[in-house]
């Protein structure tokens, strides 16, 4: 059975007005008609306890404020609004977007009569919750730590970039994810025949439906959306008698370009440039094109690209072909010169070159080790030999007695001790066998041959 009474409408939801958006009236009215999600909509879990009516019974758990995370078109706004119908607590919704300290103030006083009225809770729906500045964020936390207001909150942002850490520590933090393509398929077949969508208007090719669910990317609402258009460009060119079918040529004309979906200042920044640089280094050149190619849609500094690209070069190519960082540090530079849209072929280029090159971390990995046993402490003393001489009284001293000038030793290697003691014979740096650091592997091995050989007379 149904939880909620599907003629009661939700709040601010207007899909009783045929002229709404195809993604508002088809907005779920129950928790059965909702799609997605199962691991947030188990029995006995905090958005069950939320949806479900509330209960002044002996013993039961107040339910928690929650912050919803996730991609948009993932049901988040739905969710508050189950919330409103279910629960017969009192529901306040306010927007980020234009809403201020003053409003969350009022709402939480209106919640503070209800209590001591008639003990009626208060749910408090916030959308776009990332937008709220600190001293907005701030302004919350008396309610939710008192329960004055169960919080639930929605947000596309990372929170643990853009909510602060207070109100996170009073909330739980529930993550939803990208719909499946069988869920957007659902969605899709059911706005085409139910009477609160499409109610039969048209059919779809399956075609089409392939291509509409790809490019909705999980996301409900943009399925919907291009549904709709493609509908009605369907519509508009019929001339026979029946249902048109949606074609695929009817979706191409709906949406040009698939939207990328990428926040600069967001989570999926941090995703894609990570996806980029494992790419990269995995050498993937094909799918770091991709990745670049999202970047530069979606308008990301090609600075900080190039930056990165400069830090790969060191960290994973490294000494197996030295060139790619002077080839990074070339593409930095051009890029900064020639600007955009030409700057997309010189990050290409350096993508390209990167991504096929033979790869090594040992020269990161050598400086790793390096700084993990100084800050353990071992920094032993510099051997005299080695110690500046340049100053009067330091031949007294000692410093720089029996010192050997490299040039002037064979192969320009003179055997002598140069580590600090007790780091004797230490080998941070192990070349891998991988392009140019063969070579390097190779004459290394020479080196310290000679040099152990001076460790042993040292000795």
């Amino acid at each position: 059975m149904d939880l909620f009474d599907a003629q009661q409408p939700l709040p601010g939801d207007d899909r009783v007005d045929p002229r709404a958006p195809l993604a508002v009236r088809m907005r779920p009215r129950t928790v059965g008609e909702f799609t997605g999600q199962t691991h947030l909509l188990a029995d006995g879990s905090p958005l069950r306890r939320l949806i479900e009516p509330a209960t002044t019974a002996a013993g039961r758990a107040a339910p928690s404020s929650v912050i919803l995370w996730g991609p948009a078109g993932t049901g988040k706004t739905t969710l508050a609004y189950l919330v409103a119908r279910g629960s017969g607590r009192a529901f306040e919704e306010v927007s980020a977007v234009n809403a201020g300290v003053k409003d969350i103030r009022a709402v939480i006083d209106a919640a503070k009569r209800r209590l001591a009225l008639g003990g009626q809770e208060t749910v408090l729906f916030i959308d776009e919750v990332h937008r709220f500045s600190k001293s907005q964020q701030d302004a919350l936390l008396p309610a939710v730590e008192n329960r004055t207001v169960t919080l639930v909150a929605a947000t596309t942002e990372n929170p643990s970039f853009s909510v602060i850490t207070p109100l996170l520590s009073r909330s739980l933090l529930l993550t939803l994810e990208p719909l499946a393509d069988g869920d957007i398929g659902q969605l899709v077949d059911r706005a085409v025949a139910d009477e609160r969508g499409l109610a039969g208007t048209v059919t779809l090719d399956p075609a089409a439906r392939e291509a509409l669910v790809r490019l909705a990317g999980g996301d409900a609402r943009k399925a919907l959306t291009i549904l709709e258009a493609a509908a009605g460009t369907a519509l508009e060119d019929s001339v026979a008698d029946g249902a048109p079918t949606v074609t695929l040529a009817h979706i191409e004309r709906a949406i040009d370009v698939a939207v990328v979906q990428y926040d600069r200042d967001g989570d999926q920044h941090y995703d894609v440039i990570s996806a980029f640089i494992k790419s990269v280094r995995g050498s993937d050149v094909d799918a770091a094109l991709h990745y670049l190619a999202r970047m530069i849609q979606a308008g990301e500094d090609p600075r900080f690209i190039a930056r990165r690209l400069m830090i790969l070069a060191a960290e994973d190519v490294g000494m197996a072909d030295p060139s790619a960082l002077q080839t990074a540090v070339a593409a930095a530079q051009a890029v900064q010169l020639v600007g955009m849209p030409e700057g997309r072929i010189i990050l290409a280029e350096a993508v390209v070159h990167l991504a096929t090159a033979p790869k090594s971390n040992a020269a990161y990995l050598g400086i790793e080790a390096a700084l993990a046993d100084v800050r353990e402490g071992k920094a032993g003393q510099v051997p005299a030999h080695l110690r500046d001489a340049h100053y009067a009284g330091a031949a007294r001293l000692g410093h720089g007695d029996g010192y050997q000038y490299a040039h002037d030793a064979p192969h320009a290697v003179a055997p002598q001790v140069y580590a600090p003691d007790g780091l004797d014979g230490t080998q941070y740096y192990l070349p891998s066998d991988r392009g140019y650091e063969r070579q390097v592997a190779e004459r290394l091995e020479r080196i310290r041959a000679i040099l152990r050989n001076a460790h042993r007379t040292a000795g």
